[in-house]
């Protein structure tokens, strides 16, 4: 009987200077996939993942490097182990590179197209002073109220991205939010707390960057997909390139169901396998989830995961 696995991708926020580097030294491959990336977009991924820069926590430049180095250990797994997914998501960000494992995108018109939408992103949001806040401790429900009782008032907030119970982030204009912390924290928020983030994703304020993202996608979008991937924007599953290009322009404005999309497949697979930097998805997975969660950002941890999920 096959093993139902679940390929991850996490998303903005789990970048770190030198991820990918182990990669880069054991790996032609690696090592052919950054010059490729670097040659498409005039970006040095080199010099970007590995030496001290104040670039990678852009969001032009992150974007594109947590994708490279999340696609480089998932083509390194399946060169090893062969094996294919049941069914891809990722965090936000991570949707892209999802889409990469599941062969709708090539890797590098991939890197190419999320350095794009970093740039729409940041434009969208250059005209004002925008970010984003994490509160802990209060349901979906009580957040949500509070975020409309917010906006009733003419303030721009709201939730955007449901990472596990008890934690949701919420976007909007950078002041709006600060007064928003007390609210929270008077409402019973554990921790109410403004994120280092200079751009405010999956709400009204990136209506802008829609548009040109859709005729990107259109370019390098295929209907190539080995597995489905499921949609930030609805938690649910999709396989084809018409599904993908009415739904990615959407997750641009539209909150990330990630705790959703968890719950909506964890009946139905085995484990899941995260790739990329660190373990950020299997902090969030604590709450949703008892399968057995692995993550490959080095070849240590590669070699680890191939021999751990024959065990299962």
């Amino acid at each position: 009987m096959s093993k139902k696995i679940v390929f991850l991708f996490p998303g903005q926020g789990s970048q770190a200077l030198g991820m990918g580097k182990d990669f880069f030294n054991n790996s032609d491959m690696a090592k052919k996939m950054i010059s490729e990336a670097s040659h498409r977009t005039g970006v040095d991924f080199k010099n970007l993942l590995f030496e001290e820069n104040d670039k990678l926590g852009q969001t032009e430049y992150t974007q594109p490097a947590i994708l490279l180095v999340g696609a480089i250990a998932h083509k390194l797994f399946v060169d090893c182990a062969g094996l294919k997914p049941t069914v891809t998501m990722g965090h936000s960000l991570g949707e892209f590179t999802a889409l990469v494992a599941t062969g709708a995108v090539d890797a590098i018109d991939a890197v190419e197209l999320v350095n794009l939408r970093g740039k729409l992103m940041a434009e969208a949001c250059a005209s004002q002073a925008v970010g984003m806040l994490v509160s802990l401790g209060l349901s979906d429900e009580a957040v949500e109220q509070v975020c409309k009782a917010q906006r009733d008032a003419g303030r721009q907030v709201w939730a955007v991205n449901y990472n596990s119970e008890g934690q949701i982030v919420i976007a909007g204009i950078k002041s709006d939010l600060e007064e928003l912390v007390a609210v929270l924290k008077a409402t019973g928020a554990k921790r109410a707390m403004l994120l280092d983030m200079s751009i405010a994703s999956h709400c009204p304020l990136l209506e802008s960057a829609s548009v040109p993202l859709a005729k990107k996608l259109k370019e390098v979008l295929r209907d190539e997909f080995v597995a489905p991937v499921i949609s930030n924007v609805t938690a649910k599953s999709y396989n084809s390139k018409s599904e993908a290009l009415e739904l990615l322009p959407q997750q641009l404005v539209k909150p990330v169901l990630y705790k959703q999309s968890i719950l909506g497949i964890d009946d139905e697979i085995d484990c899941y396998i995260e790739f990329g930097h660190g373990n950020v998805l299997k902090g969030l997975n604590r709450k949703t989830t008892k399968k057995p969660h692995f993550n490959i950002s080095d070849m240590a941890s590669l070699e680890a995961t191939i021999e751990a999920i024959k065990g299962i």
